[in-house]
């Protein structure tokens, strides 16, 4: 079952990819965007934190990440931050890495940045200029875990980019000014003049944790092969640094941004629902 069909589909239903997931990374920036003002002068709280920690009404979102580090260090079992995971490890599971290309308001700065890029130096493709070693993100996540026992505290907690964003807009609403931490989002931003997606790609514990629960997700991009004319349009628009005329898009790396199917202009490039046991 696939959810965009194969080569017949004409390119401007493909290409609709790239606003939806602009439309949702928006509405998911605008959410702890808009938050803290409706805390602070209208004592609306329906919605509180972001996206480390995410309450809407009674329901409550954990991220993975920290929930695991808080349970390694403290050496304890909090029920409502098992509870809290379980959504977004679901997602994780079925949808892979979605959060992070979808949603992430890390995301979301990155991919203004890149319209930006786009619209100043007139090309489609932001090419990739630096290829790093797709491995070593799981590098960063055993470093992750191992230095946040060792320090005792949960690392990614105070320094996970995502969770900074909402942070430091609360700090500006709340108390009028910015916290130090601050400063490794413009690391972030530094590191996309590098290579797209540097940090997404290498750096980011949370992306890796993500990526290892959604190894064996069941949504993927599926590639006609016999269709396939090798033209590398595909393998030059991946954020990821991943070559889907490879079939690379079914691997963990992938995040499911749909940039692959966008690109590809004899449309051999699907999102698919994966059987079970099916490759």
């Amino acid at each position: 079952m696939s959810v965009a069909k194969s080569s017949k589909t004409p390119a401007l239903q493909v290409i609709r990819w790239s606003h939806r997931r602009l439309i949702v990374l928006t509405g998911a920036f605008m959410l702890i965007a808009i938050n803290p003002f409706l805390n602070y002068f209208l004592q609306i709280d329906f919605v509180q934190g972001w996206y480390q920690s995410l309450g809407i009404g009674s329901l409550w979102f954990v991220s993975p990440l920290e929930g695991l580090e808080s349970l390694l260090i403290t050496k304890s079992v909090y029920m409502p931050a098992l509870v809290g995971m379980l959504i977004p490890v679901i997602l994780a599971f079925l949808l892979g890495r979605v959060f992070c290309s979808w949603l992430c308001p890390v995301s979301f700065l990155l991919e203004l940045l890149d319209r930006l890029r786009r619209a100043i130096t007139r090309r489609r493709h932001l090419h990739n200029k630096l290829v790093v070693a797709k491995r070593l993100l799981w590098f960063t996540l055993i470093a992750e875990f191992l230095l946040s026992m060792i320090l005792g505290a949960p690392l990614f907690v105070f320094l996970s980019p995502p969770g900074l964003v909402g942070r430091e807009i609360m700090m500006a609403v709340f108390f009028h000014k910015l916290a130090l931490e601050g400063v490794v989002l413009l690391v972030v931003i530094v590191l996309e003049f590098v290579t797209r997606r540097m940090f997404c790609r290498t750096f980011c514990p949370l992306g890796g944790l993500l990526a290892l629960i959604g190894s064996h997700r069941r949504l993927v991009v599926q590639l006609d092969r016999e269709a396939c004319t090798h033209c590398g349009l595909c393998n030059r628009s991946c954020p990821m640094g991943l070559q889907p005329e490879e079939n690379e898009a079914k691997t963990a790396y992938c995040w499911n941004c749909g940039e692959c199917l966008e690109s590809c202009q004899d449309n051999v490039l699907a999102f698919t629902w994966r059987k079970n046991g099916s490759g």
